[in-house]
């Protein structure tokens, strides 16, 4: 760690210390825009978010790390994404989903995919979320044991899916090796304050009926979330109604899978009727642009879905098929589509977007009561983004910037429950408190180097 980290991490190590910032966008209330505003946090929580004039008069022994030309906003989360399928960024691109998954990714999976794998992939997903202001994911992936690993040594807050299919892996032989495998490595995190876990059946054409009822149980009993891919491509709803006689999501409703503890990926196809049960059972939708764009399943109609009452939240889906696990991104192409898909230019606005990105997952996975915004009493996950590049002048409406104008590179501070997990000063590559770059530097070499060698 660098001279520079130690002594800021020192700081924030303090009982109290204060972010001054020139702006503070909490999102909620949605559109505030807080001026020369200060956030106070005590204890990995915030304690206060007040003027900096009058935060220095209250809080006069509070340690203060002046942000001149920053907007605080609540840390990104990122609500679908397969991390440790960083090493397989770019492996297989210009191909449809059905054809890149059973041709491509499946294949490299069954030769590649074991604990290490999944622990070092995951480890590089995780340096470059935390590098793009995203402080919490929801996965969904094999050995969940070593995702939780890679989240803990980053510091980063995670929501780990425990993956169930019904055909055998180099992870488990079956439904129930899968379900027990999970559940087993869920009880060595579950007293963990940044991870959670939730059920993550892999997608109704990959699980059964029975395997569905058994989840469901499960969710129940342990009060887990469900996390699955639904609706992404047209063919898959086509094999449904040839395998079951009906589509998807109501072969889910039958088997009572959808309610508010559903976080649904991607919802690419569906109909009116479809989204008015969705927001009936409370369910709600990762939405993946740029991955359902690169893998042509299509446009979610999430102009719809929100005037149908669905929550909608914003995911990036793996690196193998988006290449960027990259927030910022992701906010930006979410509104641009909306406004083209549905014609209406104020569909999905800056506000909105962010949101998305935010409290709107946050309300996906039940913790809308400690992340998902800048509000007293709530952890403190806290990214700071630097508006005085050249490039991002003047600005006129900062929550606009955000998602029109900024980017991941325009992030300077991540804090984590309070601690500063990363940082980037100006004219420096960043800092991770918990990871080298020369040690992701080396991941990513070795495991580039034997997937070449095995595709060649």
């Amino acid at each position: 760690m660098s001279q520079t980290l130690k002594h800021q991490y020192s700081v924030e190590q303090s009982n109290v210390f204060a972010l001054e910032a020139r702006w503070v966008v909490p999102v909620l209330p949605h559109g505030q825009v807080l001026e020369q505003h200060s956030v106070i946090v005590q204890a990995g929580r915030i304690l206060d978010i007040l003027p900096s004039e009058q935060s220095k008069s209250k809080y006069p022994l509070a340690q203060v790390i002046v942000l001149n030309d920053h907007v605080l906003i609540p840390g990104l989360i990122n609500l679908h994404t397969h991390a440790a399928m960083s090493l397989m960024r770019g492996l297989a691109d210009e191909n449809p989903l059905m054809q890149w998954l059973q041709q491509h990714i499946l294949p490299v999976e069954k030769r590649f995919v074991s604990e290490r794998f999944v622990r070092q992939g995951s480890l590089l997903g995780c340096a470059e979320m935390l590098a793009g202001g995203t402080t919490c994911f929801s996965d969904m992936y094999f050995f969940p044991q070593a995702v939780a690993e890679a989240a803990t040594q980053s510091g980063m807050r995670a929501n780990i899916g425990l993956v169930v299919m019904d055909f055998p892996t180099a992870y488990a032989h079956d439904a129930e090796d899968y379900l027990q495998k999970g559940l087993q490595a869920r009880d060595d995190w579950r007293d963990s304050e940044l991870l959670r876990a939730s059920l993550a059946p892999h997608a109704p054409y990959t699980v059964s009926d029975s395997t569905f009822k058994n989840i469901v149980t499960y969710a129940e009993q342990l009060g887990l979330n469900i996390h699955t891919h639904l609706h992404e491509t047209r063919t898959e709803i086509e094999d449904s109604i040839k395998q079951y006689g009906v589509r998807p999501l109501q072969r889910l409703e039958a088997l009572g899978v959808l309610g508010p503890n559903l976080v649904a990926a991607h919802g690419v196809h569906l109909t009116e009727a479809e989204m008015k049960t969705l927001a009936t059972n409370g369910a709600h939708i990762a939405h993946c642009p740029a991955s359902n764009l690169k893998l042509a399943s299509g446009i979610a109609s999430v102009t719809a879905l929100v005037n149908a009452g669905v929550n909608v939240a914003i995911g990036t889906d793996g690196a193998a098929s988006n290449n960027r696990q990259d927030m910022f991104a992701e906010m930006r192409l979410a509104a641009l589509l909306a406004k083209g898909a549905s014609g209406d230019a104020e569909s999905v606005s800056a506000t909105e977007a962010l949101a998305m990105a935010t409290i709107n997952a946050a309300k996906a996975l039940g913790q809308e009561a400690d992340i998902g915004s800048l509000e007293r009493g709530k952890c403190a996950d806290i990214v700071a983004v630097n508006l005085a590049a050249i490039e991002l002048q003047p600005c006129f409406n900062v929550i606009s910037h955000l998602v029109y104008s900024a980017g991941r590179e325009h992030v300077s501070h991540v804090w984590i429950a309070g601690e500063l997990k990363y940082q980037k000063l100006q004219g420096q590559a960043g800092i991770y408190a918990n990871m080298e770059p020369a040690e992701l530097k080396e991941i990513s070499s070795e495991w580039q180097t034997q997937l070449s060698q095995y595709l060649a």
